[in-house]
């Protein structure tokens, strides 16, 4: 059942949305990359599914006083974006390259570049990720290209029901990973050390906050001796006491984290894939126990869908709210190689049925 809320709230309401978003990534033991992350909003945004294929050209705004300017992909790509908006910005995706990004909400710190007659190298923010997965194959050479582009906004072009205040998860299939940040007008380029990201604060004050759990362990204390007393454990998990099971971003990224760098190694893409499932599963939000008020009315964010990237082996496993228990997965090769561009929206893909007959289970 789609959920439709946006049509009942009113404008003002909008623009207090969250998108909750946790993203990670995970390099399995045969260099396997696998990167996956939740979408978090309270909006019928009509996310859609949609490919640029190849030699696909499409157009960048411009600043004020330039014209506008036509690109031309180098590479096909696959991505996740805002139907609700005009062009369907991207906010997640791959290319073929095995290039994949993943833009979370950022309020309250994000300021893009300021770009005027003369900056030839600008992409408004709206266009970046179909920019960016059009135009590269890795890692390094976005580390190299972003110093010189002016990344800016235009605050009259339509953006849905919020500002676009988005940082970026940038990782390749080298298992190389990247967060691009625009702070106070500048660009913000950090090694991707947690492999994951959250929302605000910037990536460096979560590294920072980490320093708070590292008391943290995967291993808990059998017992402990009190005097004459030998006081055993309860059960398992005691090494977590003190992990934060919230939904803000902080504690989000500290969930993730830990779970991140203490499962065990995946051996393939297939066990990074379900590491990565049972990690997002950790953050995953159901309607009604995260809201937020606005006088008399409230709105739910919840976890719309969940898109995980194999990048070594150009496959998609996706699932929106209502089959959080059959993912879909994509073979995108024959898309990658198809000159024709592809949509569907999220919420009507083919998802596996969630119910089988007795005679799928006969010998």
């Amino acid at each position: 059942m789609l959920r439709t809320l946006a049509a009942t709230l009113s404008l003002a309401i909008m623009t207090h949305a969250a998108l909750a978003c946790t993203a990670v990534d995970i390099t399995a033991a045969d260099k396997s990359v696998v990167a996956g992350r939740t979408m978090e909003w309270a909006f019928d945004m009509k996310w859609t599914l949609e490919s640029t294929p190849k030699g696909t050209s499409f157009t960048l705004p411009m600043p004020k006083g330039m014209p506008a300017k036509t690109v031309t992909t180098t590479y096909s790509s696959v991505g996740i974006g805002a139907g609700i908006i005009p062009g369907t910005p991207l906010v997640e995706g791959q290319n073929e390259a095995g290039l994949a990004l993943s833009a979370n909400f950022l309020p309250g710190f994000t300021q893009y570049q300021s770009a005027g007659p003369g900056d030839e190298n600008a992409v408004e923010i709206l266009s970046f990720a179909r920019w960016l997965l059009g135009s590269y194959k890795d890692v390094a050479s976005v580390k190299a290209a972003l110093p010189t582009v002016k990344v800016w906004t235009d605050p009259a072009l339509p953006t849905g029901p919020t500002v676009p205040a988005m940082h970026f998860k940038i990782n390749d299939r080298s298992g190389a990973g990247l967060i691009v940040e625009y702070v106070g007008g500048e660009l913000q380029m950090h090694d991707d050390a947690a492999h994951v990201l959250t929302n605000a604060p910037t990536y460096d004050w979560h590294l920072t906050n980490l320093r708070n759990y590292v008391n943290l362990s995967s291993i808990g204390a059998n017992s402990r001796q009190y005097g004459d007393v030998d006081v055993t454990a309860l059960g398992q998990g005691g090494g977590t006491m003190g992990l934060p099971g919230d939904y803000t971003p902080p504690s989000r990224f500290v969930r993730a984290a830990f779970m991140r760098h203490f499962v065990p190694p995946a051996k393939d893409a297939g066990e990074a894939t379900q590491t990565i499932t049972h990690i997002l599963n950790t953050v995953d939000i159901p309607i009604g126990v995260a809201q937020s008020k606005d006088g008399d009315q409230v709105v739910s964010d919840y976890t719309q869908w969940v898109s995980i990237k194999d990048l070594t082996n150009n496959r998609l496993t996706i699932s929106d709210y209502d089959h959080r228990t059959s993912y879909l997965t994509i073979d995108l090769a024959p898309i990658f190689a198809s000159t024709k561009p592809m949509s569907r929206l999220v919420t009507a893909l083919p998802y596996p049925a969630a119910v089988v007959g007795a005679e799928a289970l006969a010998p």
